[in-house]
């Protein structure tokens, strides 16, 4: 997917859910992934002609971990003159060494969150762009079927009341055959992820769910977004522009 295309799914997004407002400092968030290096990129460009102008930076939270690299990134930044923050923290020991978590996943992602919201407001940013893509949106709904027994999906604009931080998901639109696509045309620095419990999480069960089910019925992940759209689901009414299809 050449850049051009993927600002025309972020642009509609952005409108669609009114997500940025002129004077908006957004961080975003770079666990170093294919999701997140795309998600900066896309903001980099949007920045250039959006009629509402706004600054960006990125954030990465180290989790502890020996072997994360993250010069490639950091060079990628310097490279496109967007200001860089890796926040050190000791959240692996403290999840895998000292409280030796059977299921780390929910803890690490509180503590992250925590350290992320933290450098975000020493920032100055007032809104965080998560890097979440059309296929995050149905596989969250999928989970919340299967394991919680609800309709429910993350909203494509949320605002944390404690934080006075509004979170944004620009990607809501792109598939993640897309951002692949994206990242091999440009050749992004991808981190891999050192945590061991990376690759075996509900997740990622749920996203291979997913595929099966696209590929024994065609076209169901789309109908499934469609069903989000308009199924009533807090946070999901258009502010701009008509309902439409994205296949």
């Amino acid at each position: 997917m050449k850049l051009q295309r993927l600002l025309s799914y972020v642009r509609r997004a952005v409108d669609d859910y009114d997500m940025i407002q002129e004077g908006d400092k957004i961080a975003v968030g770079i666990s170093g992934g294919k999701d997140s290096l795309t998600l900066l990129h896309a903001l980099k460009g949007l920045q250039r002609f959006y009629p509402s102008k706004f600054s960006i930076c990125a954030i990465t939270v180290d989790l502890g971990f020996d072997n994360l690299n993250l010069e490639k990134i950091v060079q990628m930044c310097e490279e496109m003159q967007i200001e860089y923050k890796i926040v050190k923290t000791d959240i692996a020991q403290i999840v895998f060494n000292e409280r030796k978590e059977e299921n780390p996943c929910s803890l690490c992602a509180k503590m992250r969150k925590g350290a992320l919201n933290e450098a975000i407001k020493e920032m100055g940013c007032n809104k965080v762009a998560y890097a979440h893509h059309k296929d995050d949106v149905v596989e969250t709904l999928l989970l919340s079927l299967i394991y919680e027994g609800r309709f429910h999906t993350f909203s494509p604009v949320t605002y944390l009341d404690r934080m006075q931080l509004t979170v944004i998901r620009p990607l809501i639109y792109v598939d993640e055959a897309d951002v692949i696509g994206f990242v091999k045309l440009n050749n992004l620095p991808v981190a891999k992820s050192p945590c061991p419990a990376d690759g075996n999480t509900k997740r990622e069960y749920v996203g291979q769910l997913l595929k099966q089910l696209n590929r024994e019925n065609p076209g169901v992940k789309a109908r499934m977004f469609t069903a989000i759209t308009r199924g009533n689901i807090k946070g999901w009414n258009k502010i701009n522009g008509e309902k439409t299809e994205l296949s």
